[in-house]
């Protein structure tokens, strides 16, 4: 798939990137941009339980680089914490979601759909950083089957988690594409449930299509499972209609899309926290964020293939496809975690569509959801003072990418309130 503008291509881009690099060891080696705390404070021993979803996107190999290098340990202990880390893995949000509803989960990395569900529900919690966003979903089929694109979809049933990022992302390609408000009423559309991203991308006998995650479909292809379109706005290869034939063609209904470049589906993911252990140790919340920062940036300078093979295990994918999967995700393009107006847009935006499918009983106010990342934004900014090099500012308001930006959270007084 190609854009008109590929961020990887940028020339400052990766002078950003090995100047945060070359800060980062700095900071490790002589404390010049990461201050230590002074030798006679008292040391704090800290539990945290941090849930990852492994077989997703850019989280994955962002974790696994943290877990491997102790990022988290190191970038704690500056701050006076002997942490104990419990990663654990989730295959998706939800059961995070249950988790730490039982107090029983103190950081976990949630899309769009389950953080909306917890501020409506008056969950307890607060996004820090992005996890991970502009996640290719896809509309999928077996091989031979009679449907080419989303016309063909019409009167059928599709798989697809229910209540997750991947129904969002399903409507909001069907309603462009079909040209219909109400994909299940004036489609004729019918949803059935799949627990895991694998399930989808099997294709299972009872349902005609599926709604997957790149990661997911790559390592099904070999099985016979094909594609048709992308939440992004173009055709995959057993695509067949009026854009054409094959993959790479943009379909020009994503155009009409308030989230254009991003797609048809403004997809972001965030590390959530406990408003509890934010509040009572928010200098381990920075830590976290720093230490998320390093991992993000060195990653952004390694060879996508290469980071891919962190997590091979999971993704089960060869570096050619894993590289897509890296390239794709805003995390690596970026070269930076910082949430920004248009990530928080995300939450917002989504909370719409959500109310209209009765999925909650009303769309979150801009204030609302304001209001949840003001927790953090202090720490956020914090983190991002800390680091030897940062992006310009310039960078956060750049329009010649394929992801909406915006001035940072810190800067929330400076957010314009949607229409």
């Amino acid at each position: 798939m190609s854009h008109d503008t590929d961020p990887l291509a940028q020339p400052s881009r990766r002078q950003l990137l090995l100047g945060g690099l070359a800060g980062a060891t700095a900071a490790t080696a002589g404390g010049l941009s990461l201050s230590r705390p002074a030798r006679a404070q008292a040391r704090k021993s800290l539990k945290l339980s941090i849930g990852r979803i492994p077989w997703a996107a850019g989280n994955s190999p962002m974790t696994q680089y943290m877990i491997e290098n102790k990022l988290l340990e190191k970038r704690a202990a500056e701050f006076g914490y002997d942490l104990t880390l419990d990663w654990r893995e989730y295959p998706t949000a939800l059961p995070m979601v249950e988790a730490m509803v039982g107090n029983n989960l103190d950081i976990g990395m949630w899309g769009n759909t389950p953080i909306i569900r917890a501020i409506a529900s008056g969950l307890p919690i607060s996004p820090i950083v992005v996890g991970e966003g502009h996640l290719r979903f896809l509309i999928t089929t077996r091989r031979g089957s009679p449907i080419r694109n989303a016309q063909d979809l019409r009167g059928k049933t599709i798989g697809v988690s229910l209540g997750g990022d991947p129904q969002s992302a399903l409507n909001q390609m069907l309603r462009h594409e079909l040209g219909v408000q109400d994909v299940l009423k004036d489609a004729g559309i019918k949803y059935v449930n799949m627990p895991t991203h694998a399930q989808a991308a099997s294709v299972p006998m009872g349902v005609d299509a599926t709604c997957t995650i790149s990661p997911a479909y790559y390592a099904a292809q070999a099985s016979g499972t094909v594609a048709i379109m992308n939440s992004f706005g173009y055709t995959e290869d057993w695509y067949e209609g009026p854009a054409g034939k094959g993959a790479g063609h943009l379909l020009p209904s994503v155009r009409k899309s308030q989230f254009f470049p991003d797609g048809y589906y403004l997809h972001r993911s965030f590390w959530i926290g406990r408003n509890a252990l934010i509040d009572e140790h928010p200098q381990a919340v920075v830590a976290f964020i720093v230490a998320q920062q390093e991992a993000v940036a060195a990653l952004s300078a390694m060879d996508p293939g290469a980071v891919s093979q962190l997590v091979k295990q999971y993704w089960k994918l060869e570096p050619a496809q894993g590289a897509q999967v890296v390239k794709d995700d805003v995390l690596f393009s970026r070269g930076w975690s910082w949430p920004t107006e248009k990530d928080a847009l995300a939450v917002f935006e989504s909370s719409k569509y959500m109310a209209e499918n009765k999925q909650i009983d009303k769309p979150l106010t801009w204030d609302i959801v304001r209001g949840r990342f003001q927790r953090t934004a202090p720490l956020v900014k914090q983190a991002y003072d800390r680091l030897g090099s940062k992006p310009a500012a310039s960078e956060f308001l750049r329009t010649d990418v394929a992801d909406l930006r915006g001035r940072p959270v810190w800067e929330m007084d400076r957010w314009s309130t949607p229409s």
